[in-house]
C-alpha cells in the first residue's frame, strides 16, 4: 500500500502533537490520529512504527522543542537573568504544548541515541547557564535537577488548576526561582 498523497512523517507528527496538546497525551491513539488526518489507521504504519514509534518520535520532538526554547531564552543572558528566562521559557512551553511536553516522559526507549543526544543538549544548556554560580560539578548537576523539578512541579500544579488564587502565577514563578537562585549563591556559606 502506498502512502496517502500529502501525508508525510512531518504532517503526521505535527497532527499527533496537536492532538496531544488539545485532547491530552493519553487520548493520543492511532485511531484518533487517523481520524484527525482523515485516513485509515493502517496508513499510519507507512510513516511510524505503531503507537510505540509515535510516542518515541513525539518524545524526541518534545525534548528538541523544549531545548530550543531554553536555548533561545538563555541566549545572551547570564546569571539570574538567564535562569529566570529559562524557567519562564520552560513554563511557557508547557502552557503552549501540554500534551507534547507529557510525551517526553513516555518514550518507550529513553536510551535511543537521538533522544539521549537531545537530552544531553538540554542538560548542557542548563549547566552553561549555571556557570556563574559557585558550584562544583556535582552541585551543578544537582542544581539542574532542582531547577527542572521546580519548573516541572510548577507547570504540573498550574496545569491541574492548582493556582486558582488571585495572584499572578508568573510573579509566583519569578519569586520561587529567585529563592532557588539565592540558595545556590549561599550554598557554601556557614
Amino acid at each position: 500500500m502506498s502512502p496517502r498523497q500529502g501525508l508525510d512523517r512531518g504532517t503526521l507528527l505535527s497532527a499527533a502533537a496537536q492532538l496531544a496538546d488539545s485532547d491530552g497525551f493519553q487520548a493520543l491513539t492511532l485511531a484518533a490520529l487517523a481520524q484527525r488526518l482523515d485516513v485509515r489507521s493502517p496508513s499510519l504504519y507507512n510513516h511510524i512504527s505503531g503507537l510505540p514509534g509515535l510516542r518515541q518520535e513525539l518524545a524526541l520532538m518534545s525534548v528538541l522543542q523544549l531545548s530550543q526554547a531554553l536555548a533561545a531564552a538563555a541566549a545572551e543572558r547570564t546569571g539570574d537573568v538567564a535562569i529566570q528566562a529559562i524557567a519562564a521559557a520552560y513554563i511557557g512551553f508547557v502552557r503552549q504544548h501540554p500534551g507534547l511536553y507529557e510525551a517526553s516522559f513516555h518514550a518507550p526507549d529513553i536510551h535511543e541515541p537521538g533522544l539521549a543526544a537531545a537530552n544531553t543538549a538540554t542538560l548542557d544548556i542548563l549547566l552553561h547557564a549555571l556557570q556563574p554560580y559557585p558550584l562544583t560539578e556535582a552541585e551543578a548537576l544537582h542544581a539542574v535537577r532542582g531547577l527542572r523539578s521546580l519548573c516541572h512541579g510548577f507547570a504540573s500544579i498550574e496545569a491541574q488548576g492548582g493556582f486558582n488564587m488571585d495572584f499572578d502565577s508568573n510573579e509566583s514563578l519569578h519569586l520561587t526561582v529567585q529563592a532557588f537562585l539565592n540558595g545556590l549563591k549561599h550554598l557554601h556559606q556557614d
